[in-house]
């Protein structure tokens, strides 16, 4: 069983952050270096687990050598213990699904810089040749001034040149689906702008409190992302501006060429919008919301 106090190879385990079923996340201290870590460990009962063990491998083989400071650092990969091991940058427990959760009004004055650094993080992760396929809130950490790191390469897939797209063989259908685009969906050949349509799920999300689409089955949700049309922002917010709420919708769009062409362009148009009309205020500290 693991345990606070325990030590992985250089790490000694100080709390848990994250625990999922076939994986935990520890805060954990390389006391040689003095420095704090995340480790992602796998627990005894998928220690040899050959589908875990592949994902977490994968994981690095994305991340190592991934460089920027909205994306987190990933370190060493480790078999050779009686856990298998990621370690990773540490950036504190929160992520972005958890702050949602707590009410959207709450941090809406950090709406602004939460998607500017999430999505200039995804940006290099394209221009880099990968493609995350699982954004979505759980997979940005946000600490308290809405600084933001894009976690998880489980998923991670190299970006498939004209050739890749023309011989693509269908997959079984991964990724999480309040956040799949349609073409992720038909198990068809991604590019960045299938990210792209999960990033527009995770804004809705974030400036709403809700993803654009629900259901009360699986069938009923992905036929949802496949044929309805979302709910505009300014419907549900009536603080969010025409542009911004246009700007997510072709976001949204079914058809990826009508979405923006990448991240970058999608951060060029951001950065000449408002996403609100009133600027909103930080709460609890004597200022109106």
């Amino acid at each position: 069983m693991t345990q606070t106090g325990q030590y992985l190879g250089s790490y000694r385990l100080l709390n848990i952050v994250g625990n999922g079923r076939t994986c935990q996340v520890w805060e954990a201290m390389n006391d040689a270096l003095n420095s704090r870590f995340a480790l992602k460990v796998l627990p005894p009962d998928y220690a040899h687990d050959k589908q875990q063990l592949g994902l977490l491998r994968h994981e690095f083989a994305v991340g190592h050598d991934l460089k920027h400071p909205n994306v987190i650092q990933t370190f060493e990969f480790d078999t050779s213990r009686k856990l298998p091991f990621l370690s990773l940058e540490y950036f504190g427990p929160s992520n972005l699904k958890q702050l949602i959760l707590q009410g959207p009004d709450r941090i809406a004055y950090l709406a602004q810089k939460i998607i500017q650094q999430a999505a200039e993080g995804l940006s290099y992760v394209h221009q880099q040749g990968w493609l995350h396929r699982d954004i979505k809130p759980n997979n940005y950490l946000v600490d308290a001034k809405g600084n933001v790191k894009l976690i998880d390469f489980a998923l991670g897939e190299r970006r498939s040149g004209f050739f890749g797209r023309l011989f693509h063989r269908q997959s079984k259908v991964q990724g999480t689906r309040s956040y799949m685009s349609p073409e992720q969906i038909r198990r068809e050949s991604l590019d960045p702008r299938a990210d792209l349509y999960s990033f527009g799920c995770l804004v809705q999300e974030l400036v709403t409190g809700k993803p654009p689409f629900t259901g009360n089955s699986e069938g009923e949700l992905l036929n949802k992302h496949l044929k309805s049309q979302p709910p505009s922002l300014e419907g549900l917010n009536r603080n969010v501006t025409t542009e911004f709420s246009q700007l997510i919708k072709r976001t949204l769009a079914k058809d990826p060429k009508a979405r923006p062409e990448s991240m970058a362009a999608f951060l060029e148009e951001m950065r000449g919008k408002s996403i609100f009309r009133v600027k909103p205020k930080e709460q609890g500290t004597g200022a109106s919301g």
